[in-house]
């Protein structure tokens, strides 16, 4: 039992530790081109009325919830591989795990803002990015946080509060990581999962922030109309 104990504490602290570590990693190092990303999607789903991040935050949820559905799906799906191969190396191997398993989750909810209407090139918009995090972590770091902080102080604690939740999450089941060749398939299901939910709750969160958007008067759009699909 105290065997048990002693490793479960020190899988715990390697996981907040490397989950702190990735994430910080993602902040600074993982950037995804919001334009080019958004005349991607434009073309993709077939968008050519679509001229501003103002267009795309009033064009109807369904336009966009298949687009962001597969994001979900393909980051998810990277991040099983990713375990699956990672987790022949057993315990020793979550380090090196959480930070692509940061990178991914980072890069979808990157993808996800964009997708949404939100383009976090600018201060404001970075930090909605990083309370999408927060929420999908299911962080609830209230108003007194927010308010009391400098713009470029807020980031960084925002990114330490998402990595610890995230380091607690994983850790819950890193016990499956101690026999390596058993863990090879619970690591990418446990990676699958955790950046399938994460990504749902961020899509919530972004489509509570467009409600919110969509509540207030702004100019008519009729162009927002899919243009039909070439046959």
């Amino acid at each position: 039992m105290a065997v048990e104990k002693v490793l479960s504490d020190k899988a715990y602290r390697l996981l907040r530790a490397s989950s702190r570590a990735g994430f910080r990693h993602a902040y600074k190092g993982i950037r995804l081109d919001p334009q080019a990303y958004f005349e991607k999607l434009k073309r993709r789903l077939n968008l050519p009325a679509i001229h501003s991040w103002q267009d795309l935050q009033y064009l109807n949820d369904e336009e966009l919830n298949p687009h962001a559905d597969r994001v979900i799906r393909m980051s998810s799906r990277l991040a099983a591989l990713e375990g699956a191969g990672l987790g022949l190396g057993g315990l020793a191997a979550a380090l090196p795990d959480f930070g692509i398993l940061a990178a991914v989750t980072v890069r979808m909810l990157q993808k996800l803002s964009v997708t949404y209407g939100f383009d976090y090139s600018s201060d404001e918009e970075l930090v909605g990015l990083w309370l999408a995090a927060a929420s999908a972590a299911g962080l609830d770091l209230g108003r007194d946080f927010l308010g009391k902080q400098a713009m470029e102080r807020l980031v960084p604690k925002i990114v330490d509060a998402v990595a610890l939740k995230a380091g607690a999450e994983v850790a819950e089941t890193i016990g499956t990581r101690v026999i390596p060749i058993l863990s090879a398939g619970a690591a990418g299901a446990l990676n699958y999962w955790f950046v399938k939910s994460w990504g749902r709750r961020a899509q919530r969160h972004f489509l509570n922030r467009r409600g919110t958007i969509r509540v207030l008067p702004g100019p008519p759009r009729p162009y927002l109309l899919r243009s039909p699909l070439p046959s």
